[in-house]
C-alpha cells in the first residue's frame, strides 16, 4: 500500500508540475512582445502604412538611447550600459565607437551641426568633439551641480533646451538642486530654468511652429504642454496626455514631432502617437521597450528607434520635423 501510494503521489506531482510549466509557457507567450500597429483612430493610417515593417539596424547593445540621424548614413546611439556613444550605419549595422563616456543619454545636433550629449555621470551638457574627447558646456545652475541631464533639443531660437531629472543621479552623489527642472542653455553659456513643475522631466520637443513646448514626466506618466513665447519663457502649462501602463511596461520617455505637429512619444509597450489636439491616434507596439527615437533618412520619412538592446527603423508616410535642418 505504501509503495502504491508513493507511486501515485509521484505521478500526481509530475502531472501537476507539467501543467504548471504549460501555464507558465502560456503566460510567457501571452506577455511576449512583438511589433504591432494598434490604431485608435483612422487618422493613424495617414501617418503609417498598414503593412509597414519594422527592420533591425543593429543589436547586441546594453541599453540604447539618444538616436541622432546623420545624412552620411549612420545614427549616433548612446549605450548607457557599455558607457559609449556609437555610430551605427544603416547599411550593414556596422558600429564605430565615438567616445567612451559614463552613462551617455540623450543627444542632438545643435544649430551649428555639433553633437551635443546629456552626460549623466558628469552631470553636464557636453559637446562631443571629433577627436573622441568632449567639452563641458554647462554643469551647474546657480553654482549647484545638475542632477542628471536626460534629454536635449534645439529650440526655435537656436538655444539648447534640456531636462534634468534625478533618474540617473550617480550612486553615492547628492542632489544639489532641490527640484527636477527644465532648462535653457544659450550660446554664451547662460543657463535659465524654465519650469519646476515636473517630478521627473524626461523627453521634450517643440511644435513645428515653435509656439508649443512639450515635455513628459516619467514619474507622473503624462505629457505636459506649454505656450512658448518669443522671449523664451513658458506659460499656461497643462496636461496634454496620459500614458498609463503596468509595472515594467515602460513610461513616457523620448519624443519627437512630425511636420504636421503630431507627437511620437515612447511609453508603455511602444510608441504612442498623438495629434496636436491631444488625441491618442494609436500605438506602435515594439518587441523591445523603446527609450527614444529620431527622424532620419534622405527624406525624413524614417523613424530610428532605440529600444533596449537594439536599434530599429520604421518607414512612415509622414515626414519628420528636425529643428536644425
Amino acid at each position: 500500500m505504501k509503495i502504491k501510494f508513493l507511486r501515485g503521489w509521484t505521478s500526481f506531482a509530475f502531472v501537476a508540475l507539467f501543467a504548471f510549466a504549460v501555464l507558465l509557457v502560456g503566460r510567457a507567450q501571452e506577455n511576449a512582445r512583438h511589433f504591432e500597429l494598434q490604431a485608435q483612430s483612422p487618422e493613424f493610417w495617414d501617418l503609417i502604412a498598414k503593412d509597414a515593417k519594422l527592420e533591425s539596424v543593429g543589436t547586441g547593445f546594453g541599453f540604447t538611447e539618444g538616436p541622432v540621424w546623420d545624412p552620411a548614413g549612420f545614427v549616433y546611439v548612446s549605450d548607457e550600459t557599455l558607457n559609449k556613444i556609437f555610430r551605427v550605419y544603416v547599411k550593414g549595422g556596422r558600429k564605430e565607437e565615438v567616445i567612451t563616456l559614463g552613462d551617455p543619454d540623450g543627444n542632438t545636433y545643435d544649430q551649428h551641426g555639433r553633437l551635443i550629449d546629456c552626460a549623466s555621470v558628469l552631470r553636464a551638457i557636453i559637446e562631443v568633439l571629433p577627436d573622441g574627447k568632449y567639452k563641458v558646456l554647462a554643469d551647474r545652475f546657480e553654482g549647484r551641480k545638475f542632477n542628471s541631464p536626460n534629454d536635449v533639443i534645439v529650440g526655435p531660437d537656436g538655444a539648447l533646451y534640456f531636462t534634468d531629472p534625478t533618474l540617473d543621479l550617480p550612486a553615492g552623489q547628492k542632489q544639489e538642486i532641490p527640484f527636477q527642472g527644465v532648462y535653457r542653455l544659450d550660446a554664451s553659456g547662460n543657463v535659465r530654468v524654465l519650469t519646476k513643475d515636473l517630478s521627473q522631466p524626461n523627453g521634450l520637443a517643440f511644435s513645428p511652429d515653435g509656439k508649443r513646448f512639450y515635455v513628459d514626466d516619467s514619474k507622473q506618466r503624462n505629457i505636459r504642454v506649454y505656450d512658448f513665447s518669443a522671449d523664451a519663457t513658458l506659460s499656461n502649462g497643462r496636461i496634454f496626455g496620459e500614458e498609463p501602463g503596468g509595472k515594467g511596461e515602460g513610461v513616457p520617455d523620448g519624443m519627437k514631432v512630425d511636420e504636421k505637429g503630431n507627437l511620437f512619444v515612447t511609453g508603455p509597450k511602444g510608441i504612442w502617437v498623438w495629434d496636436a489636439n491631444g488625441s491618442h491616434l494609436g500605438t506602435i507596439a515594439m518587441p523591445e521597450q523603446p527609450a527614444n527615437l529620431a527622424w532620419g533618412g534622405a527624406d525624413l520619412h524614417t523613424l530610428f528607434i532605440t529600444a533596449t538592446t537594439s536599434v530599429y527603423r520604421l518607414d512612415m508616410k509622414t515626414k519628420g520635423f528636425v529643428p536644425q535642418r
